[in-house]
């Protein structure tokens, strides 16, 4: 799976007949040679079944594999995890666009309650492994790719999981699910159920690397289940869907918990994938009003694991009897995450943010370093790139490659994108910012924005004012300041936080000026990008591309970053695209911190070895052997 923070994350994260030249090969039981290289430079078709797809070079586990390195596969099995969730959920739907789904809902892949195809491994830059596909085989230029599905493969109704309900899903996904989908898979020409356990996916271009493998990552959804008469794809609802996964939705409060309840039939569990996952027999999820209500209970024990966002509560909010006798774990773990771009995010829909200009002396008023200083204790690291904390973040100056994808678009992007690098605004941190304000003054009077009487700045057809909106209460700490710097050079901001629901509703339709949110990168970049950036998503409600980009040059570096031909040209492609949205300056860049911070009441316990790139906490951990039997009821 390609991995989004998200919030998104990000996440998520998180967006074919048969050809009548193929060459039939019936699904083998099994691959007996190890698998080939498998990149899109290969010099002829795989019609050889294999069990594994790698985006560029080989999968990292043969055919033989016993288990995934960060995974136990010894770990004790049963007993029960909670987890504490924040705002609310109405629906058990979360492919559409409407409703807030349950945490443990995945909306592009597999989790809980389904299976997809293939699934990554998390230990590698994007690599699939079958799943619900035994088998898979692809064309030299990834124009197509078949799957081979598990006869073992079974819906918890026990009807068997068949090319048919591929076929379905594939099509309704595009036809009713969110726009995320039209854009993610926007190059797929057709599907076709070529028998009962066969289907084949059929593109409509050539060297879309990873196309086949974010197709096979689309989690499978039973045809039989949703064509049933009086059942309805496209609206929400609370009725636990028939899954294919290692759990069935259990006991639902709507808007208070969610629970998910092992299922000792499930057709996946000798699989060597899953060897060591889903060790707990019941996973419950508690909503609370707030993030600090939601600590409280944790730290009274109402709850088993938190993952700490907030470097002051971090730093002080712990200091309790059950941390200092151990009874609570405190840990930073390094990762390999992606960070993506956390910032104050333009809504350039807007007339007070089209000029470049203005976004960019806007910037000038947030003093991070003071902000960092009195909220974080310093410890968080300012963003530089929408691709912070990994290879694909530009550096420097362009040269080699990268300046010479730069080069097509010369004259049509910023000029910085050739001349500079991009640093944020910087202070001493301090608190006296008054040379980073009288450049955004400047800038402002240049972009024509002159001081009326009232204070406020206007450039005679409209004022310079706008909201920020928000659903966490949290941030306020950070975004006063900003406004206050603001309001010093003729600005005037307010700062409004809504519900949840109201506010994933007001960014669906794009109904805000300026938000706080997280734009989440895989290590592996690809069509995805298209609903970020791509124009033909700037007015598609419910896309992701909540700045309003319109911009060919941006569409076409993004079709060349989705054909990229190996991991060098991923990454250049990666960094020219960064550098020319950020010299656009679409967002002011925040900060990212590149540990997980997480607190766990100790009969909760983990492998040695973690991915890097997500704890995988509901996956791969599990708790003590006296508190699993004490807590898994008897059979």
């Amino acid at each position: 799976m390609k991995i989004f923070s998200l919030l998104s994350v990000f996440l998520l994260l998180l967006n074919f007949s048969a050809a009548a030249q193929e060459t039939e090969t019936p699904p083998a039981a099994a691959v007996e040679t190890p698998a080939p290289v498998i990149g899109p430079a290969i010099a002829e078709e795989i019609v050889q079944p294999v069990h594994a797809l790698a985006l560029h070079g080989a999968p990292k586990y043969g055919p033989d594999f016993k288990h995934l390195d960060y995974a136990n596969p010894d770990a004790p099995q049963g007993g029960m995890l909670k987890l504490g969730a924040v705002g609310s959920f109405d629906s058990l739907n979360p492919f559409i666009v409407k409703g807030e789904p349950a945490d443990g809902l995945n909306f592009l892949r597999s989790g809980f309650v389904y299976e997809s195809l293939m699934q990554n491994s998390w230990d590698e830059p994007f690599t699939l492994y079958g799943v619900l596909a035994e088998t898979v085989e692809m064309g030299k230029d990834r124009d197509w790719i078949a799957f081979n599905l598990r006869p073992e493969a079974k819906w918890h109704d026990g009807q068997p999981i068949t090319a048919d309900d591929v076929v379905w899903t594939f099509n309704t996904l595009m036809e009713k699910g969110t726009p995320f989908f039209k854009a993610y898979y926007h190059d797929v020409k057709s599907v076709t159920a070529v028998t009962e356990r066969r289907v084949k996916f059929e593109f409509a271009v050539k060297g879309n690397a990873e196309l086949p493998l974010i197709v096979a990552e689309m989690a499978v959804l039973p045809k039989h289940y949703w064509t049933a008469e009086g059942r309805d794809f496209g609206v929400t609802s609370l009725e636990p869907p028939l899954g294919s996964g290692p759990y069935k939705i259990g006991k639902v409060e709507a808007g208070r918990s969610i629970e998910y309840v092992r299922n000792p039939d499930w057709w996946g569990k000798n699989l060597p994938f899953f060897k060591g996952f889903y060790n707990f027999e019941r996973v419950q999820y508690d909503y609370y009003r707030d993030g600090n209500v939601a600590l409280e209970a944790f730290l009274a024990g109402e709850f088993d694991v938190q993952v700490e966002n907030m470097a002051k509560l971090w730093a002080t909010a712990y200091d309790t009897e059950a941390v200092k006798n151990g009874s609570i774990v405190k840990e930073e773990i390094h990762n390999e995450r992606p960070a993506g771009m956390q910032a104050f995010i333009y809504n350039i829909r807007r007339p007070v943010f089209q000029d470049r200009k203005v976004r960019q002396a806007l910037a000038y008023a947030f003093d991070f370093e003071w902000s960092n200083k009195q909220f974080a204790y310093g410890t968080y690291e300012r963003s530089q790139s929408y691709f912070a904390n990994s290879e694909l973040a530009s550096v420097g100056l362009p040269e080699a490659r990268e300046l010479e994808i730069l080069e097509q678009f010369r004259g049509r992007v910023p000029e910085e994108s050739f001349t500079g690098e991009y640093k944020a605004p910087a202070t001493d941190g301090s608190g006296n910012n008054r040379d980073n304000l009288r450049k955004a003054q400047q800038l402002l009077d240049e972009a024509g924005y002159k001081l009326g009487p009232d204070g406020i700045r206007s450039n005679g057809t409209q004022r310079l004012e706008f909201e920020i909106l928000d659903s966490n209460p949290q941030f306020e700490r950070w975004v006063l300041p900003f406004i206050k710097n603001l309001d010093r050079i003729g600005v005037k901001a307010t700062f409004r936080v809504v519900d949840t629901a109201q506010y994933q509703n007001r960014m669906n339709e794009f109904d805000f000026d300026m938000t706080v949110g997280v734009f989440g990168q895989s290590s592996s970049p690809g069509n995805e990008q298209r609903d970020f950036w791509g124009s033909d998503k700037a007015d598609l409600p419910g896309s992701r591309n909540y700045i309003g980009i319109k911009d060919k040059a941006v569409d076409e570096l993004v079709e060349q970053l989705i054909q990229a031909s190996s991991r060098e040209d991923l990454v250049a492609h990666c960094r020219a695209l960064d550098r020319i949205l950020l010299w656009n300056h679409y967002v002011i860049p925040m900060w990212h911190y590149p540990k997980w911070r997480i607190a766990r009441w100790n009969k909760i316990q983990r492998p040695e070895t973690l991915s890097g790139i997500s704890p995988l906490i509901e996956s791969t951990w599990w708790t003590t052997p006296a508190q699993a039997q004490q807590a898994t009821p008897a059979p």
